[in-house]
């Protein structure tokens, strides 16, 4: 493969911790609304959300509905597939959203790697997500907004990963060949098939479960420390 002249890091479950918020943010939610999740613990809400949002998030990448329809349906569904009641789901959403700022933190040796890696190359940040809460992300963690050459929020591109116009588009940004740029993230649909299609080298990030399939186009990693031996 080609020397490697620019990094892409997703930011979600990659540099932070998503499911750390995530979960933390549910749980806020469920000790503020008491009444709504009576019989309900974590475990089983945490479950149900993720089953009602991830066909919304794939519907909304595919272009099949709106932001709006995601903000507005996932805990519609969630209080309904519960048997809570709809008539709150503005309300617990709203509350969500501001729990799930607070719990933003770094995935365990995320920070010092990607210092570590501005250090030696271009880097950039390349994320699906609604834009306002990835441009929260970036204000709350000045020091990855002050090293990135490139910050590309997916949906102020008009697509999502793995649309391959987020890639050409960030390839443009990174101003040298696509095969020179190694893209490290999480996801399988989203990151290595969107980079093995845009022509990159991929470094698949995998630290909660072992991958299901090995990446013609990289490697895989679950410990940073992984990623530095191989890239520094």
């Amino acid at each position: 493969m080609p020397p490697i002249r620019f990094v892409y890091f997703d930011l979600d479950d990659t540099l932070l911790d998503h499911r750390h918020a995530e979960r933390a943010a549910l749980g806020d939610v469920i000790d503020d609304f008491p009444v709504l999740f009576t019989g309900h613990d974590l475990d089983a809400v945490h479950d149900t959300y993720h089953r009602i949002n991830k066909p919304l998030w794939q519907a909304y990448a595919q272009g099949d509905i709106d932001k709006v329809t995601v903000k507005e349906q996932r805990f519609h569904r969630l209080l309904d597939a519960l048997g809570a009641g709809t008539e709150q789901a503005s309300v617990v959403h709203t509350r969500y959203l501001q729990r799930y700022g607070a719990h933003w933190q770094y995935m365990p040796g995320a920070q010092q790697a990607f210092a570590q890696i501005a250090n030696q190359y271009g880097v950039g940040i390349l994320t699906n997500g609604f834009s306002e809460t990835q441009q929260r992300k970036m204000n709350q963690f000045p020091a990855l907004r002050r090293a990135s050459a490139s910050v590309i929020i997916c949906e102020e591109v008009g697509h999502l990963k793995p649309h391959p116009a987020v890639f050409a588009h960030a390839t443009e940004q990174a101003r040298v060949a696509p095969g020179e740029i190694l893209y490290v993230g999480d996801s399988y649909t989203s990151d290595v098939k969107g980079s093995a299609r845009a022509g990159w080298q991929m470094a698949w990030y995998t630290p909660h479960t072992a991958p299901h399939t090995s990446v013609a186009h990289g490697f895989t990693f679950s410990d940073w420390s992984d990623l530095l031996r191989r890239v520094l």
